[in-house]
């Protein structure tokens, strides 16, 4: 899988390999101790991260061998419990401040150095270390190993110059045996016609890469008269996607849609998909909790909710312990017909993604349910933008032909509902503004809830982000007329849409 020129170094990369694939795969069955792998593995864990700057206080205990053997000596759910809940929940602001801390080794030991886009905060340090990739791959490719073959041709769509997912997924494929071609926008024609063609070329029909980028991918077709990519199977990660959402996309595209993995760049790959299209909690590599108002208790694979906590347990060249996602998860609590003896997730997206109008919460499952219920028949709604202003909410739209005055009479009249005593308009577009087309770099709230009233939501933005804004914000105007809230927090009375709008 990696081509490694020191003798020794081979060796034990090939040992933790074949070690780590017989748990992989006697975890997936059932077969193994899952409680005496995880307790060994999380002391060797709290060993390691007690020697790095960012867990030293929290973890300093755990620098003497005497407690590391006592603690050895306990059954495997007192060290679950008792002794991981004495350790502090590691913030997400701490971490971005403090990220280069986590490392227990100098950042040259590292084989890739990567960083989150830094898009909605600052960026997070994500390097990969060797053993850190095998991991993470065999994690992956022993999922996607139940539904890809080396029959397959993958176009993988992810810009990554910062974040690793790219270049992982493409380890991924490449593990199992399948053709990949890793391509962004073509960077001399600033569209994806060469992406297109080299699709077409090499009969890719397996796409990997984030729901937003595919349905640009589509519009961008549709906009230049060409055929829309066909697809066997869709592998969505990085963004919020629903079940809407997927059956959309397998409509514009004719494929079996699946959210393939869960994750981040600080923390790998956490859940991946199986070929029933749910995402299974890979605990062979992560100790993960649950965190609400009722306090923090471990995943035991019954039904549950809240915020998912991370602790890294095949991480040692930065370990995270008991990290703080800031993401809402749902345990299932059943099993799955796939035969994994893994719980099942389902993610729900981030507390600040739920927008509340007059008392009502509005998430963008339930509004996307209603956009693409198919209800009234017309033209297929591509993408959209909801923009909010005041008393204000216009919902921008691509469509695959002109919509008629009565489809749009109507649409307004159903989606409007959402939006307790707003006033809801619908305008139809040649194209969204850039923000849109970002899901996965600046969240759903900025990309596809744009709330004009709202200038801290985007204070801090990167220059590239803040120039999209601003080009954001001058079509949002063109189109509807609305215009952001003074700086200085005054609101002044928005425009009324206009019927050309």
């Amino acid at each position: 899988m990696l081509l490694v020129r020191d003798e020794v170094l081979r060796a034990h990369h090939m040992s933790l390999a074949e070690s780590h694939l017989r748990t992989v795969r006697a975890v997936h069955a059932g077969t193994d101790d899952l409680s005496a792998l995880q307790a060994r593995k999380l002391l060797d864990t709290l060993a390691v991260a007690a020697h790095s700057r960012l867990h030293a206080e929290s973890l300093r205990d755990w620098r003497d061998d005497r407690t590391l053997a006592e603690a050895r000596a306990l059954p495997a759910d007192v060290v679950l419990t008792k002794l991981l809940s004495r350790v502090p929940l590691l913030d997400r602001g701490e971490l971005r401040a403090r990220s280069r801390d986590a490392f227990t080794r100098q950042v040259t030991s590292f084989l890739h150095y990567y960083e989150s886009s830094g898009t909605t905060g600052d960026p997070v340090a994500a390097p990969k270390a060797v053993d850190d990739l095998v991991v993470n791959t065999m994690n992956i490719g022993e999922m996607w190993g139940r539904i890809l073959d080396p029959s397959d041709s993958a176009l993988i769509l992810i810009n990554g110059p910062f974040a690793p997912a790219g270049y992982q997924f493409e380890k991924v494929l490449e593990y199992l045996g399948v053709l990949s071609m890793r391509l962004w926008a073509d960077n001399v024609t600033g569209d994806y016609t060469r992406v297109l063609r080299l699709a077409a070329d090499l009969q890719a029909n397996v796409y990997v890469g984030t729901a937003s980028r595919l349905l640009e991918l589509v519009h961008f077709a549709v906009r230049n008269g060409a055929p829309p990519p066909r697809f066997d199977r869709l592998l969505l990660m990085a963004e919020q996607t629903g079940e809407s959402l997927l059956r959309h996309l397998e409509q514009l595209t004719g494929a079996t849609a699946y959210v393939a993995s869960y994750g981040s760049s600080e923390t790998g790959t956490t859940a991946v998909t199986c070929e029933r299209g749910r995402l299974h909690l890979q605990l062979q590599s992560y100790l993960l909790e649950l965190h609400d108002e009722r306090g923090t208790r471990l995943v035991d694979g019954g039904p549950d909710s809240g915020e998912l906590v991370v602790t890294t347990l095949d991480l040692p060249a930065r370990p995270l312990v008991r990290y703080r996602t800031g993401d809402l998860v749902q345990t299932t609590g059943e099993p799955c017909p796939c035969g994994l003896a893994l719980p099942v997730m389902r993610t729900l997206g981030r507390r600040q993604d739920v927008v509340t109008f007059g008392g009502v919460n509005v998430r963008q499952e339930d509004f996307e349910a209603e956009l693409w219920s198919g209800a009234g028949g017309g033209p297929i709604v591509l993408d959209y933008m909801l923009v909010v202003r005041g008393h204000e909410v216009v919902c921008l739209m691509t469509t695959d032909q002109p919509p008629s005055d009565s489809w749009v009479a109507a649409t307004t009249g159903r989606l409007g509902s959402s939006f307790a005593g707003r006033r809801f308009g619908i305008g139809v577009v040649n194209a969204l503004p850039p923000l849109a087309t970002m899901g996965s770099y600046v969240g759903w709230k900025l990309s596809r809830m744009l709330d004009l009233d709202d200038a801290r939501a985007w204070s801090g933005l990167p220059a590239p982000i803040e120039a999209a804004l601003r080009e954001t914000l001058q079509q949002v105007e063109a189109s509807t007329g609305l215009r952001p809230a003074h700086p200085g927090g005054t609101l002044t009375e928005p425009e009324r849409i206009t019927d050309e709008s």
